[in-house]
């Protein structure tokens, strides 16, 4: 409705009009302050200028009234131009809120390392992830969903100490004199049985074969973060191997160009130049390249794909690695702003104001397969999609497992379900139903329709401005508008029950097309 209304007027005064939503709905669906913008320009006072456009307003079938107000011109929607509307998306149905807006980007996220269950940390980058991913997809963006897997380094090598270590203390019953860091948790036990089980027990002891456990190891934990993200319908297009990449690192350090320089057998990237601290080094005195190396040549492979833009989703721990990997794109040749970084933030989770207990399979974190077996996939994905990103979010689950008004989720899904029983109790058949005009409903139900069929500006906003918050925000303002409907109307045996019944299908569709986005499947009964 917004973009009608707002190329409507662009196209009256040949530029973009701001549109805002007043306050009070008594004004007006829209109403734009441009009289104020325009008065320098014609040297009028603004109520003269909006009381001229009003006027100039007056044979449009969109709107049903268009009033000055203090110089703010406000725009009343036809009860036609909403009837068509309204009937417009119920018979495009999940199409509603869809778009043809171009452009290819290639999203990266999650990206956890294949050394251990995913944490309730990776789980709120993969929701947000998954969540724009959703959102863009809807909006017509091509976009590709990439996991990064970080196969190489100090962690994988790590991997292989670990899984001996294990395996000799749990399994050989040998005394162990532990590293300062190394993997642990039952998972590391799972492993370390299978490993003795498929390799044997000189398996554990030759150290020789640290590197072969640790590949093999990873492979296995990468499988669990696959099945793992699956639960909570999370599900990526392609994934890359950092291991897989260095064969080009020549190539792409000669690429670098002058970016790059040796200084006492390092070689540094300048990345002062772009605001880091100083410069970093990718390539230690021994010739091992650094963790900052494999996201060099990981970017310079992505960006020639050609994607025409590229969106990081990292943990917040990274940002002082931005300006390190944009000093890098730009010194491969391509422009740094095609690079977009989102950060995610910590979450505290709670139980009855506790803090929420270790899994003793985690080790020392709180793995998301047990706070998923808690409160389900949907409670998960809407606490972790209902704050900004890049905000800290602290939560109780068992306030997600009440069955009333305080949990967001069961009431929106209730919402949902007590539209379908409605329609279930209904003798009136669908396609009377659905052929049934809209004009003339109440100031009430007038109000219930508009907010439902704000649904397509939401996801548009929401994807643009990277805040998908927006969309929970937006169900559950729209459920509780029809809990109140629902408690204060009478529907069934009125004399406009077939009007009440379409006007509830559009609220429907937009509270199911919204929990679609957001990964969840809206119920039908509860």
């Amino acid at each position: 409705m917004k973009q009608r209304v707002s190329a409507l007027l662009r196209d009256k005064f040949n530029c973009d009009v701001v549109l805002e939503k007043p306050k009070d709905r008594s004004f007006g669906h829209f109403s734009t302050p441009i009289a104020f913008s325009l008065s320098k320009e014609l040297r009028k006072s603004p109520m003269i200028i909006a009381e001229e456009i009003a006027n100039s307003f007056a044979d449009e079938e969109m709107f049903g009234a268009v009033e000055s107000v203090k110089g703010y011109i406000n725009f009343r929607l036809s009860e036609s131009f909403l009837n068509e509307y309204a009937s417009w998306a119920l018979s495009h149905g999940e199409e509603f809120g869809c778009a043809e807006k171009k452009g290819t980007v290639l999203l990266e996220f999650v990206s956890a390392n294949p050394t251990g269950p995913l944490h309730i940390g990776h789980a709120r980058g993969a929701v947000y992830g998954d969540t724009l991913l959703r959102l863009g997809r809807h909006l017509g963006y091509d976009i590709t969903a990439e996991y990064y897997v970080n196969d190489a380094g100090n962690q994988i090598d790590l991997l292989g100490v670990s899984l001996q270590l294990e395996g000799r203390s749990s399994l050989l019953g040998e005394e162990i004199e532990w590293p300062e860091k190394y993997y642990r948790g039952e998972y590391m036990s799972d492993l370390a049985r299978d490993v003795f089980e498929q390799f044997g027990e000189e398996a554990l002891r030759d150290e020789s074969r640290q590197k072969e456990l640790a590949l093999w190891a990873k492979d296995k934990i990468l499988a669990l973060i696959v099945d793992d993200l699956a639960g909570v319908n999370v599900h990526f297009d392609t994934f890359v191997s950092e291991a897989s990449l260095y064969g080009e690192w020549d190539r792409v350090m000669a690429k670098m160009g002058e970016g790059v320089y040796v200084d006492e057998g390092k070689t540094f990237i300048r990345s002062s130049e772009f605001g880091d601290d100083h410069d970093r080094v990718v390539v230690r005195e021994d010739g091992r390249p650094t963790y900052l190396a494999g996201d060099i040549i990981y970017h310079n492979q992505k960006l020639e794909r050609g994607y025409e833009h590229y969106i990081n989703i990292w943990g917040a721990d990274h940002h002082g690695y931005i300006a390190r990997v944009k000093a890098a794109v730009t010194f491969l040749g391509y422009d740094s702003e095609k690079l977009e970084v989102q950060l995610s933030q910590m979450v505290s989770l709670l139980k009855d104001g506790e803090p929420f207990k270790m899994s003793k399979r985690a080790g020392t974190v709180i793995q998301m397969g047990d706070v998923v077996e808690e409160i389900g996939s949907d409670a998960l994905r809407f606490m972790f999609a209902s704050k900004k990103c890049d905000t800290a979010l602290e939560f109780d689950i068992e306030e997600l497992k009440r069955q009333d008004s305080s949990n967001p989720i069961y009431y929106i899904q209730y919402a949902h379900a007590r539209i379908q029983t409605l329609i279930s109790k209904s003798e009136i058949e669908m396609e009377t139903i659905m052929g049934t005009s809209l004009v003339g409903l109440s100031g009430d139900a007038d109000g219930l329709l508009f907010e439902a069929l704000l649904l397509p500006e939401i996801i548009d906003d929401a994807y643009e401005s990277r805040q998908v918050q927006k969309l929970p925000d937006y169900l559950k303002a729209l459920a509780a508008k029809l809990h109140k409907f629902y408690y204060d109307t009478r529907v069934i045996g009125e004399a406009d029950e077939a009007k009440l019944l379409k006007l509830l299908l559009v609220v429907a569709l937009s509270l199911k097309t919204g929990l679609s986005l957001l990964g969840i499947q809206a119920k039908d009964r509860m």
